[in-house]
């Protein structure tokens, strides 16, 4: 099984109010990232990042770590073997039919679901429940989304997503990462 390695840069939200940077390797169908962003609003913040899945890209764990003017937050988000999530040790209701976390303002995690239903490759759509993070106060819910392949064009295709009233047409490239995701990420660089 092969390590393929991505540095992926995006500007956060489009329109240049703040920056992400990740690092990411996928061997197989795991995935493991670390990122580093920061944003100016509500205030200037820095954050930070490491991601870790199992098979099939479900998550396994998600440390955070934001810093702004006046406090340092952290948070370690994880999911068991037998799908329980925790959050700082706690159990995380609500959660069990989730597989993937999903950090606000992170392109990259909007990558997990699109791989393991290969929605940037076939038609197709799909319901979950996520743990979604909010930025930068890093709190934690139950996030109902819904993904559907609209189409494909040599190297990208779009899925469109959605989240309560929230929908967004998202841009993939050919190995399911976000390019383009309109009101929140524009990629400006990928090695």
């Amino acid at each position: 099984m092969s390590t393929r390695r991505h540095v992926l840069t995006w500007e956060v939200p489009a329109g240049a109010t703040g920056w992400e940077t990740a690092w990411v390797e996928t061997s197989g169908t795991s995935l493991h990232a670390h990122g580093r962003a920061f944003g100016l609003r509500p205030d200037p913040y820095w954050l930070t990042y490491e991601l870790r899945t199992g098979p099939q890209w479900v998550t396994r764990t998600l440390s955070v770590t934001v810093e702004a003017e006046h406090a340092v937050r952290r948070l370690e988000v994880a999911r068991d073997e037998d799908g329980v999530w925790s959050a700082d040790g706690e159990p995380l209701p609500g959660l069990g039919e989730a597989l993937d976390c999903d950090l606000g303002l992170c392109p990259l995690t909007n990558t997990m679901p699109v791989l393991r239903h290969r929605l940037h490759e076939r038609p197709g759509g799909r319901a979950l429940v996520t743990a979604w993070i909010s930025v930068p106060d890093l709190v934690v819910r139950v996030s109902r989304q819904h993904y559907t392949h609209l189409g494909e064009w040599p190297g990208r295709s779009r899925v469109r997503y959605a989240s309560g009233t929230f929908r967004s047409d998202v841009t993939f490239d050919r190995d399911g990462f976000v390019v383009d995701y309109p009101q929140l990420a524009r990629r400006v660089s990928a090695a």
